[in-house]
């Protein structure tokens, strides 16, 4: 009976050894850089998808969203799943069902160098951020 202490005492050991959701660092500068994207513009009610031909361009912010500029509204996304793996440096490669990007779907996360997929995000819905009329 002297096994069951030893592998009582090593699971505590290995549990407090797993860092917690809390501990997990902020991305302090990601978020700075999504505030300054948004500068000067109100969030909209969210929607669950956007036309992809309708996308004029894409910008990711490091760890945070993905942003898709649609004429002048920006649309970010927040993704669901993998945000933490963003990186402005990897190309987005998405694969939709139809002639819209929306949430659920995966993007894949393609190193710009190797050109090896390095991850997937799953994105959630769409907020569209407009600039306030006068």
């Amino acid at each position: 009976m002297r096994i069951f202490p030893s592998l009582l005492l090593g699971a505590v050991l290995i549990g407090s050894a797993v860092p917690s959701v809390a501990a997990q660092p902020d991305n302090a500068k990601g978020e700075a850089a999504l505030a300054k994207a948004l500068a000067g513009r109100v969030a909209g009610k969210p929607v669950s998808c956007i036309a992809q031909y309708s996308i004029t361009s894409s910008e990711t912010i490091d760890g945070v969203a993905i942003l898709y500029r649609v004429g002048s509204t920006i649309y970010v996304n927040r993704p669901r799943i993998g945000a933490d793996s963003l990186d402005s440096d990897d190309i987005l490669v998405s694969r939709t069902q139809g002639s819209q990007l929306c949430a659920l779907d995966t993007i894949n996360l393609v190193d710009r160098g190797s050109r090896i997929q390095r991850s997937f995000v799953t994105l959630a819905d769409f907020v569209p951020y407009t600039k306030p009329r006068d």
